[in-house]
């Protein structure tokens, strides 16, 4: 059953872009944006690099803008976008945060959280649970991804 919802691409695609600022500025290209009554509350991209921080993952700092934005600690009525599936960090995030839904574009068979891997954010122990749907747009996500750390592995050699 498909979860997908007007808007997705054209939310996914705000994603992208941010992810496009992160590549930008050599930093993973992974961008989020979360949503709010059909309205962008949050978006950000990957700064580990730029701000020396292990955390500083796009989902992790576009939820504390949406929480900032909303002055709430559940997003509850909230859909984050995401290009790349989360991590454990960011998956347990989104539990904590109560976000109503997830939206992923590629897979990430590394360390992806929210199915891949493992499931975080519809885990049977946790108080709390997602929607999830992916896809939207991945073969563009999954392309910046791929060209990156191309260019990374190119540099190296």
């Amino acid at each position: 059953m498909s979860l997908s919802y007007a808007g997705d691409e054209f939310f996914m695609a705000q994603a992208l872009n941010a992810a496009r600022e992160a590549y930008e500025q050599d930093e993973v290209p992974v961008g989020a944006v979360i949503v709010h009554e059909q309205q962008i509350i949050a978006r950000a991209h990957n700064q580990v690099e730029t701000l020396k921080d292990p955390t500083a993952h796009a989902e992790m700092i576009a939820i504390t803008q949406a929480v900032s934005t909303l002055n709430t600690k559940w997003l509850t009525d909230c859909t984050i976008y995401v290009t790349l599936e989360p991590c454990p960090m960011c998956a347990g995030a989104l539990v904590l945060a109560r976000l109503a839904r997830l939206v992923f574009a590629a897979e990430d068979p590394k360390a992806g959280a929210c199915g891949t891997q493992m499931n975080l954010v519809n885990h049977k122990a946790l108080n709390h649970r997602l929607a999830v749907e992916q896809g939207i747009l991945r073969g563009e996500c999954s392309h910046i991804l791929s060209d990156f750390f191309r260019l990374k592995r190119h540099i190296r050699n």
